[in-house]
């Protein structure tokens, strides 16, 4: 079998399956997986892997093992009743093999007044399926189970390993992925389908989590000029870290951050302070979010935040003996970064080329994924390309473009041909 008649029978094969394959995503939407209720949509997936003849693995992550490495982190750590699902589909060997890694969690509904229908509906309108998860990423998940699907049932016999990865907790660190990984799960690369909006991100910026506690001293509001506001020492730092956000943004001239206006922000997204409107507050918290350029190490990105801190506070005489303290908790993201020339972006230029006719947007991506685990954990490069809108992920009536879902299938089926290599 040609390259080029195959080609054509996958493209005919999307077409036909078009239907059952729209039904079957249908399915898991319509299942609720968020955080601890991963169980019923992991289901739906293990048992379309079993169907399509792979290897099929399910296994409860262990918080005990997860919990001492240096990468880990999670509102958990016990992961009972919300299963990782991989599925292997063995090579015959010399071939690059290739890690195609989606998860499963979504982000809760929010508010339900803002959803016309049902936030798991998986109601299809106007070529959209509507429903939480549909586009951040179930979406893309399903493309690269069509595209395998597609591949096995052509008769298609690859040289190298194909791993397909469901895995759990994205949303909130990533240590469903970095599971996988200490349970053994590594490739020549990796595809990550987020929603891209079709465009290939090969540098994915990471991100970190911070809590900075300014102290003031009390006093009564009738004679404020007697106490220390901590709320304005906090504005001071406030305007200290937009100064450092600056300079930190003006060092990247990477031309993949060209059309994003703030590459690495550092948000602000939290602040708590005072207790009665005729004190003078004596603590605020300030709790937020700080971009990690692709390339940049995480501590290095920390101790710039600390410096910044402390130089603040050496301008001031208060601060100066009343240091702020700063604090790293919660969520992080490790940053990841591809070579533009690596193997597997030309791979995948050329089939996004070969199957939608014209030159794909490589940008960088402005959030995290766990494609910098799958890199640097993993030692497996990572690429995030995915059919999903951007705009519409964690957001009220989220949706998925259903041509853009099988457009993605077919690049991803091509893709693996050319990765892995047929088998003669």
């Amino acid at each position: 079998m040609d390259r080029q008649s195959l080609k054509t029978r996958i493209h005919t094969w999307l077409a036909e399956n078009r239907e059952s394959l729209t039904t079957f995503l249908q399915h898991v939407v319509q299942a609720d997986s968020t955080q601890g209720n991963e169980k019923q949509a992991q289901q739906i997936v293990a048992e379309r892997l079993h169907e399509m003849g792979l290897d099929v693995d399910v296994w409860e992550p262990d918080g005990n093992e997860l919990k001492k490495h240096p990468y880990f982190y999670s509102p958990r750590e016990q992961f009972s009743g919300s299963p990782n699902v991989v599925g292997v589909w063995k090579g015959s060997g010399g071939g690059r093999s290739i890690i195609l890694n989606g998860h499963i969690d979504v982000v809760p509904a929010g508010d339900r007044e803002q959803w016309e229908d049902d936030p798991f509906s998986g109601k299809i309108e106007d070529g959209k399926m509507y429903g939480r998860g549909a586009t951040d990423m179930k979406g893309g998940n399903v493309a690269l189970l069509a595209a395998v699907q597609c591949l096995r049932e052509l008769g298609v016999s690859l040289k190298g390993d194909v791993i397909f990865q469901s895995v759990i907790e994205e949303e909130s660190g990533g240590s469903g992925t970095l599971a996988a990984v200490l349970r053994g799960y590594k490739a020549d690369a990796a595809l990550i389908p987020e929603p891209t909006g079709m465009k290939i991100f090969p540098k994915q910026q990471g991100s970190m989590w911070f809590r900075i506690t300014v102290k003031g001293r009390s006093a009564h509001g009738g004679t404020r000029y007697q106490g220390v506001s901590a709320i304005e020492k906090a504005l001071q730092i406030s305007e200290a870290i937009r100064k450092l956000e600056k300079e930190r943004n003006d060092r990247i001239d990477d031309p993949l951050y060209d059309g994003i206006p703030i590459p690495i922000p550092i948000n602000i997204g939290k602040i708590q302070g005072g207790d009665w409107p005729s004190s003078v507050p004596d603590l605020v918290v300030l709790e937020g979010r700080m971009g990690v350029a692709p390339e940049e190490k995480m501590e290095d990105a920390r101790a710039e935040l600390a410096r910044c801190l402390e130089q603040a506070a050496e301008q001031d005489a208060w601060m100066k003996e009343h240091p702020p303290r700063l604090e790293w908790f919660g969520a992080r993201w490790v940053p990841g970064s591809i070579d533009l020339e690596h193997a597997f972006m030309n791979v995948l230029t050329e089939s996004y080329r070969d199957v939608m006719q014209a030159d794909p947007v490589v940008e960088a991506s402005p959030w995290g994924t766990d494609g910098g685990l799958l890199t640097q954990a993993g030692s497996t490069p990572s690429v995030v390309f995915g059919p999903g809108v951007t705009s519409m992920a964690h957001f009220p009536n989220e949706y998925i473009e259903l041509d853009r879902v099988f457009e993605c299938a077919e690049v991803v089926a091509n893709t693996l041909i050319k990765w892995c290599g047929l088998e003669d």
